[in-house]
């Protein structure tokens, strides 16, 4: 039996903006189809306090079930989103999208709310289709959150990737230990000083430095 709830949908959209009807119209279709349950269109130029509110200043701005997207997005894109919000999941997909997007702030804020989804984060690092911009992004929200008890949270993923036959995933996960500011980090750390990768053998000797030093 299936899972899935319609989710509902909120477009904020503004006279004038090129892009709006497009989007209005791609919603509207999802509504007529049963795709989504319900959909609010407002006008921010007559309520600005609505974007206010929401925190946003481009428009056209979506927000589908959980997921809060902005630009310009294609029929197939919001059928996309309206599927994945209606089956609760997809957590990783809206992560690479706001990393691929340079919002990483929206990750945090996301991961706050939401700490037990710091797993699908890191299962981006795993997937060899992850693209270097939404790496570079996961970088940047490590090194926001560092010492914090929700990037500790993440010790357990990160022991795990110290196994990996990647090397390139061993030096990430080298990294990324040292971020979490634990002792709990420090042994893993020490047993690859000796691993068979340079790049691993010099990112887990800084890492073993930043842990020490956080000691002292």
């Amino acid at each position: 039996m299936s899972t899935r709830e319609t989710p509902d949908a909120l477009l904020l959209l503004a006279t004038g903006c090129a892009h709006c009807p497009v989007v209005l119209q791609g919603l509207s279709d999802l509504l007529k189809r049963g795709k989504i349950g319900r959909l609010e269109a407002i006008n921010i130029v007559e309520h600005p306090e609505i974007a206010q509110r929401l925190g946003t200043r481009t428009v056209p701005w979506t927000r589908i079930g959980r997921f809060e997207l902005e630009g310009l997005l294609s029929p197939g894109e919001l059928q996309h989103w309206a599927d994945l919000a209606g089956q609760e999941k997809g957590t990783a997909d809206y992560f690479s999208h706001l990393l691929e997007t340079q919002r990483p702030h929206r990750v945090i804020a996301w991961l706050q709310h939401n700490p037990e989804t710091i797993h699908d984060l890191l299962g981006l690092l795993e997937n060899p289709e992850t693209p270097i911009a939404v790496r570079v992004g996961i970088g940047v929200v490590a090194e926001e959150l560092q010492g914090t008890p929700l990037w500790q949270s993440a010790l357990e993923d990160l022991l795990r990737l110290t196994k990996s036959s990647d090397p390139a995933l061993r030096a990430d996960a080298a990294h990324y230990l040292g971020l979490t500011h634990s002792s709990a980090a420090a042994e893993a750390l020490r047993g690859m000083i000796d691993d068979t990768h340079p790049d691993v053998r010099e990112i887990a000797s800084e890492s073993l430095g930043l842990l020490h030093g956080e000691e002292s």
